[in-house]
């Protein structure tokens, strides 16, 4: 593996860590090829009798252990020669515990993937391809084609499935209903609109706000979604897939013109939120927009009751069209290591087919991935829900993959940027600068990774 020098001193240091660490994590899958069974990541385990005992890990034991109990109840019940062993595991401490299991052995036969940990996962050689599985079963043709995309693009860049799609906790405009009546606005559906709420519904000298703006941890992505939202860029990258479109001259125009909205209308406090205090000052507050996704819906229903805010998908571009970066999609993946893939796999299916996946984002407040069950009635009732999951099954969203695959993702978008997209809000760095840094980053990152596969 090739390690190039970098004009940048730190930007070297953390390339070349990135890439040790990656041939350090290929190395290791290498030497597990000869593994005769202990369970780590390089064992190719093996088909099974479709019988037996299938062990289950939960990405997000305790806030979603009940309804996978039910799951579970439901399908050893309709395969009697199956048993499922539930695992939960917290949010916070799955990706460590799967990455100690690939190493050493213990990795069950499903598990929770989500996006962002695939790349991880896949370049480790842990999880099991899944397309001709899919294609073969009842699901095919039958789970929403971004959310399948979504985690084909997030697998390492090659197009393989390794995940399947049980949801999708959608980005949402969440706004003051009754702020908007009393100014005599019209919803937010246009950025157009959106710009003129905010600055109308704005008194600072009394304490109120059209937008709060998220400044602190996870900013990134919500920038990102404003500045494509905006631009109505469709790809990441350019047509050779060398170049990132992230500093395009349209998306700095559409950044420049969302950070102006810090202080002017928006809280000062809000160049340090991470989710939870933006979510909670919206709640308590007289602030008229907030950008959140659908888990925290029950939150504001219990703030502010439904009658005084909704919740919408992203504004509209000037050309009518609704683009959003990645939409966080959770799913399923088979463990290359499990002696018993192929009731490993019915298991997958159960809990993707209709019933059971309305079930699961029934319980979660997701939209769900199988397009039977996003038809359901309890949808109809939870409008944030129902409107983000039309927007995804009706042609009228386009995605824009963020590329979850290149093992330098998380550091550059938060540990490099977000204290660079901090000095955006307070007029100590130009969009520009904050943009062409970012796209340089991305396109050594993207050469790299290219190289590294090549």
């Amino acid at each position: 593996m090739k390690i190039s020098m970098r004009s940048s001193r730190s930007t070297a240091g953390r390339r070349a860590s990135a890439a040790v660490a990656l041939g350090a994590v290929l190395a290791l899958t290498a030497t597990a090829c000869g593994d005769d069974g202990s369970g780590a990541g390089g064992d190719k385990g093996a088909e099974g009798s479709g019988k037996g005992k299938v062990v289950f890990w939960d990405n997000n034991g305790g806030i979603r252990t009940a309804v996978w109990k039910e799951i579970i109840a439901d399908f050893e019940k309709a395969n009697p020669d199956i048993d499922v062993e539930y695992v939960g595991i917290a949010a916070t401490e799955y990706q460590s515990k799967v990455d100690t299991a690939i190493q050493g052995g213990g990795l069950p036969d499903v598990g929770g993937v989500g996006a962002a940990m695939l790349a991880g996962f896949s370049a480790q050689g842990a999880l099991e391809p899944l397309d001709d599985r899919l294609t073969g079963s009842s699901l095919n043709g039958k789970l929403n084609k971004d959310m399948v995309e979504s985690l084909k693009a997030a697998g390492g860049g090659d197009g393989t499935l390794y995940s399947v799609p049980t949801s999708a906790n959608n980005g949402v405009l969440y706004y003051r209903t009754d702020l908007f009546d009393k100014a005599g606005l019209e919803a937010p559906t246009t950025w157009d609109a959106f710009y003129t709420a905010a600055e109308k519904l704005t008194d600072a000298g009394k304490n109120e706000f059209g937008y709060t703006i998220r400044g602190g941890s996870g900013s990134i992505a919500q920038a990102l979604d404003a500045m494509y939202g905006q631009s109505g860029i469709t790809s990441f990258w350019d047509a050779g897939k060398k170049k990132t479109t992230v500093n395009d001259p349209k998306n700095v125009e559409a950044l420049e013109k969302y950070a102006a909205l810090y202080k002017k209308a928006t809280p000062a406090a809000d160049v340090n939120n991470d989710f939870a205090k933006m979510v909670a000052q919206w709640d308590s507050g007289t602030i008229g927009m907030l950008n959140h996704n659908l888990g925290s819906y029950q939150d504001h229903v219990k703030a502010l009751g439904v009658e005084k805010f909704r919740g919408i998908p992203q504004p509209v571009g000037s050309t009518g069209k609704r683009v959003q970066v990645s939409n966080p999609v959770d799913g399923l993946g088979v463990f290359k290591s499990s002696k018993n893939k192929d009731a490993a796999w019915k298991f997958i299916e159960f809990a993707t087919s209709p019933e059971q996946n309305s079930k699961f984002n029934e319980s979660a407040g997701q939209v769900p991935s199988n397009t039977e069950a996003a038809k359901d009635a309890w949808i109809q009732k939870a409008e944030p829900t129902k409107l983000a999951a039309d927007a995804l099954n009706d042609g009228s969203t386009t995605i824009v993959q963020l590329p979850y695959y290149l093992p330098d993702w998380n550091t550059i978008s938060k540990a490099d940027n977000e204290p660079n997209l901090q000095k955006v809000l307070l007029g100590k760095m130009s969009a520009k600068s904050f943009l062409d840094t970012m796209a340089e980053e991305l396109n050594e990152a993207q050469a790299e990774w290219t190289e590294q596969m090549g």
